[in-house]
């Protein structure tokens, strides 16, 4: 946990007085229905989506048809950006995002668990459904660094994580 590189005269601290703590940002990602993940196309030019999915251990899990801009983009590239819908309660991950699959009767029954959130909007998808041959469209975003604020330029926090590491 740091501040972030900003220009002079946004007024940020130098000190890390004040800045967010990971489990109040992780809360945020966790309890957040409305996601926005933004790719690059292979010409080069952006690509922003909203989309539904879950913060669990860490890593942001969503799915979708493969034949979707974004899951294309990924593909070609992987590093994302993933942010919640405020612009005064930020969070913003930059990542990867990878195909995966998971198990029925493991990581799978955990996502499902997660997902209910979607049921009162006509989404609640089964443990199995990510166990298939195309991981049912499953998708992953590791984070390699988050920005956050909720009062800025006051608690401005940027965590770095690890990169390279895969499961």
């Amino acid at each position: 946990m740091e501040r972030p590189d900003l220009p002079e005269g946004y007024g940020l601290p130098e000190s890390v007085d004040g800045t967010l703590s990971w489990d109040e940002v992780e809360q945020r990602l966790i309890e957040s229905k409305n996601y926005w993940i933004s790719t690059v196309r292979p010409d080069l030019r952006p690509h922003s989506v909203p989309r539904w999915g879950v913060w669990v251990d860490g890593r942001f899990w969503y799915d979708g048809s493969a034949d979707t801009v974004h899951a294309r983009n990924a593909e070609q590239n992987p590093w994302v950006t993933l942010t919640l819908e405020s612009g005064s309660q930020v969070v913003i991950v930059e990542g990867e995002s990878h195909a995966t699959r998971a198990a029925a009767d493991g990581f799978g029954q955990k996502l499902a668990v997660e997902f209910k959130k979607y049921a009162d909007d006509g989404y609640s998808p089964a443990a199995d459904s990510w166990a298939g041959r195309d991981g049912g469209g499953l998708r992953c975003i590791t984070p390699h660094r988050v920005l956050a604020w909720f009062d800025f330029p006051k608690d401005c926090t940027r965590f770095t994580f690890a990169i390279g590491e895969e499961e």
